[in-house]
């Protein structure tokens, strides 16, 4: 995605870095990680507290950002299974067939926690990542022990300092998530604002708008999970919680209003562009971006957000012209201009928006605000953690067990060509098979490069360091920046974090006296056979392809589209506005989208002859982007103008052709002898409308002409499409 930063922005960015949750979870890792080591190494105990901080490393990799609740038992239970796999490390290194074996059975077993969510697996990946270093580690008997007892303790005490740290800010990590979710916001609305721009590329602006997609849906769903499944803002009625709260619900309905502001933008801008006028509209919505961006700041620093006084004066000035627009012009139809009025009112309804939650910021309003009566529960989902879930995924058909499967043959073979090798740090072939290897090929594709690059960046980086920096104090700091960049940015960009973390290893180990030139080399020769079993692990052995779970994305997305568009048009026929039910649909809506973009996503980086219909699910995902952007303009217009609308009677039939239509694109895609060909067809209006129907509410009609119209070719391009 290009984005043009301007040279005065670069130190805005780089203090939005150090304010965010990324950076924060950096430096509580690392003085988690470094301080059991520096206090240690004070009594001569230096390896003992490298133990020690390899339990918080550990405990740290179940801390990721979500409800308190989850960070603990995931911390605890962590904790509790990496001493236990710690030690039966131990007891079965006297044998390199037994350890084989271990090794090859807990592969196998972490990988298939995959099953119970992202924060189960990372616990299995704690458990490989203690196994792994304890493998070539041999220890006396009376040792093994202590050893444990040392992670465990190690583990505990980062748990400790990640509890105390929220129970001293339990609302920090939301603020920060919920300002991450709301600079995406702001970029989606960036490259919304792209397409006023005159000559440019459609295509390549709607695939970045469904990668910006992808990310705001990602941000949101974290933030409800950290907003509506923590106590002390759902339950306690303080003044914070309500805050993020009223904050994220208005953010969600600016999200919703963003969005609706999608139209045909090929005939706007050849019916506008000799105006002018779609400059202005790029320019305001890029000034009302920074506003949004401003708000994320504010969250951030904890500052108030300030209005730009130049915004109201533009969107004075952009009605003005809109107004001033020659319609006798035979280049401009009335609905083109009705659409133009269109979108400057949705723009001044943004900018309201954007101005109430700035108003949430003072004292006075924070005082007014009630406790939010959200149902929550309704907006979030539970984990089953049972044996049965287990049980039902041990099967080929199961993506998770494949997954497994992989995992642990390839660990196997890694483990062979270590054992086979004199090198001092073949386990690393191992680390590296265990970090890469994902459930998708895409992903373990893009892990793979991002390893091996950043493996290579930063050997040379290191080699550099440990050349021309003698003195011990300078490279501490040194090790201190490497850990507080590789642990900022391991949930941010992997690529940056492992460019990091190559020089942090090299200089841990001239610590320890173990460091060599040599290293350098055997770090870069490990990386590249444990990436290269990786690949070709993710290939070759039971591999998974996107397109084989691609038909469920579909069809959900449709089912999700379907329930949205029958909520709003039944408000055009006396049905009011239901809160709850309506942004459960709505919710369901942003999910599927992301979930089938980032189907769609994973497919481009498959091999090209694993790419089944791919033109055809990149139209079809652009199609379902229009209809729930269609949808959204009907929304907003019927929860604002609800009470006065008129009789939208003779649009009925309409309504349900479209409903008909999205059904049998469902069952087209399933493939079902029901398909009835005959309701695959455009349905007109039924009567005139009155000429003030006409002029006032043409685009209403419009849009429900133009949501039938994408169905249909939904439905075609459905027909083309082979999964």
């Amino acid at each position: 995605m290009e984005i043009n930063i301007s040279p005065k922005k670069i130190p805005n960015e780089v203090k939005g870095f150090v304010l965010s949750q990324y950076f924060g979870d950096g430096l509580r890792i690392t003085f988690g990680v470094v301080l059991p080591s520096l206090i240690l190494a004070q009594f001569d105990l230096l390896q003992i507290g490298i133990t020690f901080s390899l339990g918080a490393v550990c405990a740290s990799i179940a801390d990721a950002p979500g409800p308190i609740t989850h960070r603990r038992n995931g911390m605890f239970l962590t904790i509790g299974l990496v001493t236990l796999i710690s030690l039966l490390t131990s007891l079965v290194g006297f044998s390199v067939y037994t350890l084989g074996a271990f090794v090859v059975a807990l592969s196998f077993l972490c990988s298939m926690l995959y099953v119970y969510g992202p924060r189960a697996a990372s616990m299995g990946v704690a458990a490989l990542l203690v196994m792994i270093i304890g493998i070539d580690d041999v220890r006396p008997i009376n040792e093994i022990l202590f050893y444990s007892l040392y992670i465990f303790m190690g583990g505990a005490w980062y748990a400790l300092l990640s509890l105390s740290i929220y129970q001293i800010m339990p609302y920090r990590l939301a603020r920060l998530s919920l300002a991450e979710s709301i600079s995406e916001v702001a970029m989606f609305m960036r490259i919304k604002a792209e397409f006023y721009k005159e000559g440019m590329d459609y295509d390549e602006n709607y695939k970045k708008l469904i990668e910006a997609q992808i990310t705001v849906n990602e941000k949101l769903d974290a933030v409800r999970e950290q907003l509506f499944k923590n106590p002390k803002i759902v339950q306690e009625n303080s003044q914070e919680g309500r805050l993020l709260l009223v904050i994220f619900v208005d953010m969600v309905d600016l999200y919703e209003q963003i969005m609706s502001t999608f139209y045909n933008y090929q005939k706007l801008h050849k019916q506008f562009d000799h105006t002018g006028i779609l400059i202005d509209f790029e320019q305001t919505l890029n000034l009302l971006s920074e506003q949004i961006d401003e708000i994320s700041e504010s969250l951030k620093d904890g500052s108030k957000p300030q209005i730009n006084l130049l915004l109201p004066r533009k969107l004075q000035t952009l009605k003005t012209k809109v107004d001033a627009i020659d319609t006798t012009d035979d280049t401009i139809s009335a609905i083109g201009m009705q659409s133009l009025k269109n979108i400057e009112v949705n723009i001044e309804n943004i900018f309201n928006r954007i101005k109430k939650i700035n108003g949430y910021f003072k004292a006075k309003e924070q005082k007014k605000l009630q406790r939010n009566d959200v149902q929550t529960t309704a907006f979030t989902t539970s984990q089953v953690y049972d044996l049965d879930t287990f049980l039902d995924n041990l099967n080929l058909k199961s993506e998770n067990f494949r997954h497994a499967l992989r995992v642990s043959g390839m660990m196997l073979v890694g483990f062979i060509i270590a054992q086979s090798t004199q090198l001092l740090h073949s386990n690393w072939i191992l680390l590296t098979i265990m970090v890469i290897m994902k459930p998708a090929y895409s992903l373990t594709k893009e892990r793979n490069l991002d390893r091996l690059f950043g493996t290579i960046g930063g050997a040379l980086i290191g080699m550099f360091i440990l050349n021309y920096v003698t003195d011990k104090y300078w490279l501490f700091g040194i090790l201190l920046i490497c850990m507080l960049g590789t642990y900022s940015f391991q949930r941010k960009t992997y690529l940056v974090s492992v460019v990091f973390m190559t020089p942090f290893i090299l200089i841990l180990f001239e610590f320890l006296g173990m460091g060599s030139r040599a290293l350098l080399i055997e770090r870069v020769y490990d990386t590249a056979i444990g990436g290269g079993l990786a690949f070709v692990g993710s290939y070759v052995l039971l591999p998974h392809w996107e397109h084989k779970k691609l038909k469920n994305t579909l069809i959900e997305m449709l089912e999700a589209n379907l329930a949205y568009y029958h909520q709003v048009s039944q408000m055009y026929f006396g049905e009011k506005y239901q809160r709850v039910p309506y942004k459960i649909v709505r919710k369901e809506v942003f999910v599927r989208s992301a979930n089938l973009a980032s189907g769609l996503q994973r497919m481009f980086s498959e091999p090209k002859n694993k790419q089944l219909s791919i033109k055809e699910v990149h139209k079809f995902s652009i199609l379902n982007h229009l209809l729930s952007s269609y949808v959204a303009t009907l929304a907003l217009y019927s929860r604002e103008h609800f009470e006065t609308l008129p009789n939208f009677e003779k649009l009925r039939g309409i309504t349900q052709n479209t409903e008909i239509l999205i059904k049998e694109a469902i069952k087209i895609i399933e493939r079902s002898d029901f398909v009835v060909k005959e309701n695959i067809q455009l349905s007109k209006i039924h009567g005139e409308a009155s000429e003030e129907t006409d002029e006032v509410y043409m685009l209403i009609i419009e849009q429900f002409m133009n949501i039938q119209k994408v169905a249909y070719d939904i439905c075609k391009i459905s027909e083309r499409i082979e999964l």
